[in-house]
């Protein structure tokens, strides 16, 4: 397996620190807002490439962390009038909610940066003592120029990044490039005790201390999207590297954006599609196609059309293979020469630094395969493709899944929907047909109430 390190730029052999096993962190959310499809994407994919490091017989010990204590968390508060602890239970909610309906796999860790406050201040004092970050008047910052490979993952020179890149405005360090590991509190922000006064974390140091804590001071491999390799990796490399003196991951892979409108999608710019309505209205297959249908790395342009497309494209599978599924057909078909044919491409394009589209491809070609066998009555060339459609490739991309439902229509829009023509049933005066509805319904457990209003119901 070969994947791209963006820290040499290269395509390089993968090889974890213990054969066998993979440790990966996986840079998480700040919990403020719904989750958008630009959110989606890195979310998606390194849950595939999980599924294919397990698929390729792997032990993954994966984490991914919630930033639940941030200036946009506390904004938020404070328009909303509650604390900052509401609104990060909340949002933390809702994504669990918009990752099981988009097919996410939970990692095996999913830490707060507030459940770390301690271990945080902990790492701080350290580095202190070591000389590589310093205390001012408004916390505690990073002092860049104590670390010689500042700038090795980002691949530019201290200079350049003064110029060009996101750095924070603070008169009171000693160099422009340096980071806050530790913001004083201001008046009615939240805060914790530490030797430097009351505050709270910097955003960076909470994934060096989460990350280290849970997987170890050297990882294989660190993941996120690619807007985050600049200030954010580049800064968590350098306070792990400054603090242990080993290397912090082997390997860090990065998704290129997606682009709304020509523009990156983001909360700030209000260019944003929520995972919610894209799932609502396309389906979970439809967003994931879409996603993994672009090479991990390359940038990928989002519109609603596309993503209508993409949509059309997997329910013309699902009817394919509900069309086998009639038959009942569902056995387990011999591993011949065909069988470890498409296995050996399914695996040859995802060892390719993760080539998903190749992957994706295979599933359309089987899906062909399969409509044709069953229009020629080849009932053993039809459920090898359906073989490797829902239990071989499925599984691993997330797409036409054994384990999710495939439906489209909510329990409760089936429910309006019956309520609605026992409505126009009620106004013919078919009261046997209407009150059969009713007693039906009553049966499951769903009681039905008229009032002048409306018929509302109630689920016992």
């Amino acid at each position: 397996m070969r994947i791209t390190n963006t820290l040499t730029g290269k395509k390089e052999e993968f090889v974890p620190i213990q054969p066998g096993v993979v440790r990966m962190y996986v840079c998480g959310p700040t919990v403020y807002d719904l989750i958008h499809v630009g959110n989606a994407r890195p979310a998606v994919v390194f849950d595939v490439f999980r599924r294919y490091l397990e698929y390729r017989g792997y032990r993954v010990i994966m984490v991914q962390n919630f930033t639940d204590i941030d200036d946009k968390i506390i904004n938020k508060a404070n328009q909303l009038g509650v604390d900052y602890k509401t609104v990060a239970d909340t949002f933390i909610a809702e994504y669990w909610r918009d990752a099981h309906a988009l097919g996410i796999r939970p990692a095996n860790f999913h830490p707060r940066t507030t459940d770390f406050v301690d271990d945080i201040v902990e790492i701080i004092e350290r580095l202190v003592e070591k000389g590589v970050a310093y205390q001012t008047e408004t916390g505690v910052y990073f002092d860049v120029r104590k670390f010689e490979k500042y700038g090795e993952l980002s691949k530019k020179k201290i200079e350049d990044l003064i110029a060009g890149a996101r750095v924070e405005v603070d008169e009171t360090k000693k160099f422009p490039l340096d980071f806050s590991l530790w913001k004083k509190a201001k008046p009615g922000e939240p805060c914790w005790k530490s030797p430097w006064g009351e505050g709270r974390p910097g955003w960076h140091i909470e994934c060096t201390v989460m990350s280290v804590k849970i997987l170890g001071e050297s990882f294989d491999i660190h993941a996120g999207g690619e807007d985050l390799v600049f200030p954010h990796h580049e800064n968590e490399k350098a306070q792990a590297e400054a603090l242990t003196g080993k290397v912090f991951a082997r390997y860090w892979m990065h998704n290129g954006m997606v682009r709304f409108l020509g523009d990156k999608m983001s909360k700030s710019t209000g260019n944003i599609f929520t995972v919610r309505e894209a799932v609502k209205r396309y389906g979970r297959d439809g967003l994931r196609y879409m996603i993994l249908s672009k090479h991990y790395r390359s940038p990928m342009d989002f519109s609603e059309e596309l993503l209508q497309d993409y949509s059309r494209a997997v329910k013309r599978v699902w009817e394919i293979l509900g069309r086998y599924e009639k038959s009942g057909d569902i056995g387990i078909p011999k591993r011949n020469a065909v069988y470890e044919e498409y296995v050996n491409r399914f695996v040859e394009a995802l060892d390719d630094d993760f080539n998903t589209p190749v992957a994706v491809s295979l599933i359309f070609e089987l899906a062909r395969n399969l409509s044709k066998a069953m229009d020629d009555n080849d009932r053993e060339d039809a459920l090898l493709y359906y073989h490797l459609i829902r239990r071989e490739f499925g599984p691993v991309l997330g797409l036409f899944d054994l384990n999710e439902e495939k439906k489209e229509v909510s329990s409760e829009e089936l429910l309006k929907l019956l309520i609605e023509v026992r409505d126009v049933l009620r106004k013919e005066k078919r009261y046997d047909l209407s009150d059969r509805i009713r007693d039906h319904l009553r049966e499951i457990g769903i009681i039905l109430k008229d009032t002048p209003s409306g018929t509302e119901y109630t689920v016992e």
